[in-house]
């Protein structure tokens, strides 16, 4: 046998081993990169949120305490206290729920057809929802006007969700599409054995599969709403959303009103994206069956 020495023993892991993990140069550069990129969304966010609740004058002064004591929520209020906020975000609230209504009732129905059905065109269906996209805002802006006046829509709530309905319904559709073509066909031929119709079994046994992406939908859809600027401007003059409301005074407003007004607009949907987070992480389980 061979006698243990000094020099034979194995060398203990420093304190850089045991705290590191043993990765690779490109795991490494990945992580790095990963950081850098977390860094690029979240420090915008960051200085957002702080400058929302600064005192009016800290909002100029630099550099700024990472965690800094003196918060103030007097922008909030006078944000708040501004004529037509409280409206406008309301108005925005009740558009975004339209929109995930309107596009989640159409968009599933959809879906389900092109993953369950087979039909001459069904390609070009699918590149045509897609194809919708293509065209700007902008150049529809004119004839929806008009059009709206017409019907009566015009600055109306239900007016602006149809029209945020449209830019949602593609990813509703497409969405919805590739989760019902991940849920295996034969649970809905077992309940056909059992006496269910088409209808019934699609609602008791594929849309409890389906809930969470569905909703991880609805999440997309919210989040277009809320954040859509044109068409609400547009559309609306005496009832604007939140968007169209700030885009109209920020111009002549002071900075800290603007990053009280930005506060609003981003908040809210990260709330609602983070309090449905489950159901993205279900989605991604379903549509990778």
């Amino acid at each position: 046998m061979t006698a243990l020495t000094k020099d034979n023993l194995p060398e203990k892991p420093g304190l850089a081993d045991r705290l590191l993990p043993r990765w690779s140069v490109g795991q490494w550069l990945f992580a790095a990169i990963c950081l850098i990129l977390c860094l690029w969304v979240l420090l915008p966010i960051y200085l957002l949120v702080l400058s929302a609740f600064s005192p009016r004058d800290a909002v100029f002064a630099w550099p700024k305490a990472f965690l800094p004591l003196d918060l103030s929520t007097d922008t909030i209020a006078f944000f708040f206290g501004v004529r037509g906020v409280l409206a406008a975000f309301f108005n925005s609230v009740m558009v975004a729920v339209l929109t995930m209504v309107i596009s989640i009732g159409l968009g599933a129905p959809a879906g389900y057809a092109l993953a369950r059905f087979r039909f001459r065109g069904k390609d070009s269906f699918r590149l045509m929802i897609v194809m919708t996209r293509a065209f700007p805002i902008a150049i529809l802006a004119l004839p929806l006007t008009v059009t709206f006046i017409k019907v009566g829509l015009y600055d109306t709530v239900f007016g602006v969700a149809l029209v945020h309905s449209a830019l949602a319904l593609p990813f509703a559709v497409l969405i919805s599409s590739s989760l019902f073509m991940g849920i295996p066909f034969e649970l809905e031929e077992a309940a056909w054995t059992m006496g269910c119709t088409r209808f019934q079994a699609f609602m008791r046994v594929v849309m409890p599969i389906a809930t969470p992406g569905l909703a991880a939908a609805a999440i997309f859809a919210f989040v277009i709403s809320w954040n859509e600027v044109f068409a609400a401007t547009i559309l609306t003059l005496q009832h604007p959303t939140l968007t169209a409301f700030l885009l109209t005074t920020l111009a002549e407003s002071p900075l800290y009103f603007r990053f009280a007004g930005g506060f609003f607009l981003v908040v809210p949907a990260l709330i609602f994206i983070f309090a449905v987070r489950k159901y993205l992480f279900s989605m991604w389980g379903i549509a990778n069956r």
